[in-house]
């Protein structure tokens, strides 16, 4: 997670320096092409889709754990660990990590509400511009 906002953090500051002009292949080997706004959101896709129900109600990051998706007093506590399993998604170590982790939800919101054109317009400012 820490690692992971850091790239994206880095990829929206050159975005606001090069805009939509630089584009690079996203992801390596599909012959598609993003600009560096999008291969930040499409990263936080992922990251985000570790906290979000699947097609069965199962979260990744809380596993095959039944109290967590079965359980009507549990089912929506979210918990945010320290360390994450690189190819589950699933919860590890430290359970109340809101540091690192608890940035997932700034960025959600960046991406709500912040179009890219601000983040050219007004630099690393735009992030705090919002939509008009």
């Amino acid at each position: 997670m820490p690692m992971q906002t850091l790239i994206i953090r880095a990829l929206l500051q050159y975005y606001a320096y090069y805009g939509d002009r630089f584009q690079v292949e996203c992801p390596t080997g599909s012959g598609q092409q993003m600009t560096l706004y999008q291969v930040a959101q499409e990263l936080n896709r992922r990251l985000t889709c570790i906290f979000l129900k699947d097609k069965e109600g199962q979260r990744p990051v809380n596993g095959d754990a039944a109290i967590f998706r079965d359980d009507p007093h549990w089912r929506e506590l979210l918990l945010f660990y320290e360390y994450f399993h690189g190819d589950s998604g699933l919860g590890l170590g430290a359970s109340h990590q809101t540091g690192w982790t608890g940035v997932i939800a700034r960025a959600m919101h960046l991406f709500a509400t912040v179009p890219p054109e601000h983040l050219v317009e007004h630099g690393k400012a735009g992030a705090f511009v919002g939509k008009k």
